[in-house]
C-alpha cells in the first residue's frame, strides 16, 4: 500500500468495527495485520482483502470480517511493538494500538452478535495471508530504530488506507447500527493517524 493521505475521518471509524468469530485475544494475533513486509516496501491495504473487494460491492458480512481482521492486525503488531520497540513514541504506540483497537474489537463482535450477522470474507480475500507475512517481517528484524521506524512507516499509510476502505464500506453498509458504529469509530483513528505521523517525524522518517 502506498502512502494515501488521510481520507474522511467518518470513514476511519470502519477501520474498527470488527466483529469476527474469534473470541480472544490469541485470536487477534492470528490475524495480525495486513501486508508486505515492514521494510522499505510500501505498506498493504488495510483489509487487503479490500484490495480485490474495495471496488466490487461490500455486504454487511463483508464490511463486518475487513473490520475485524484490521482491528485484530493492528492490536497483535501493538503487542509487538510494546515488548520489540525501542522508542518511547514506538512502545506508547504500540499500547495505544493494543488497548484501543482490541476495545473497538469487542464492540464490532457484540454488534454482529446482536445483528446475528457472521463475517465472511470477500472474494479473493489475502488479508490472513498478508497479516502472517507482515508479522513474520517483523518478528524477524532485530530490535533496533530500524525495527521502530519500519513499524511505524508500516502503521502510518495503512491506517489511512484503511480510511479509504472504510470510506466505501460506509457507502455500502445496509444496517443503520453498522454505519452508526463506523461513524463513532472515527476520532479514535484518526488519533491512531495522527500519533504515527508524530512518531514517525520524531523517528525521522
Amino acid at each position: 500500500m502506498s502512502r494515501h493521505g488521510a481520507a474522511l475521518a467518518t470513514v476511519v471509524c470502519l477501520t474498527l468495527v470488527a466483529a469476527c468469530g474469534k473470541k480472544d485475544q490469541n485470536a487477534d494475533t492470528s490475524a495480525v495485520g495486513s501486508g508486505a513486509t515492514a521494510s522499505a516496501k510500501p505498506a498493504p491495504t488495510a483489509g487487503s482483502s479490500t484490495g480485490a473487494s474495495a471496488n466490487a460491492s461490500l455486504s454487511d458480512p463483508n464490511i463486518v470480517y475487513i473490520l475485524d481482521q484490521a482491528n485484530a492486525a493492528d492490536s497483535a503488531r501493538g503487542r509487538l511493538a510494546e515488548t520489540k520497540g525501542t522508542s518511547t513514541e514506538v512502545k506508547n504506540f504500540g499500547r495505544l494500538m493494543v488497548g484501543e483497537h482490541h476495545a473497538l474489537r469487542q464492540q464490532g463482535q457484540q454488534l454482529a452478535k446482536k445483528l446475528n450477522v457472521t463475517p465472511q470474507a470477500p472474494p479473493n480475500d489475502q488479508s490472513e495471508a498478508q497479516a502472517k507475512t507482515e508479522m513474520d517481517s517483523l518478528n524477524a528484524m532485530p530490535k533496533g530504530k530500524a525495527w521502530d521506524k519500519a513499524y511505524i512507516d508500516f502503521e502510518l499509510p495503512y491506517h489511512q488506507q484503511l480510511m479509504q476502505t472504510a470510506t466505501k464500506a460506509l457507502d455500502a453498509a445496509q444496517n443503520q447500527e453498522l454505519k452508526d458504529l463506523i461513524k463513532k469509530a472515527a476520532p479514535v483513528v484518526q488519533k491512531h493517524i495522527d500519533h504515527a505521523k508524530a512518531a514517525q517525524q520524531k523517528l525521522g522518517s
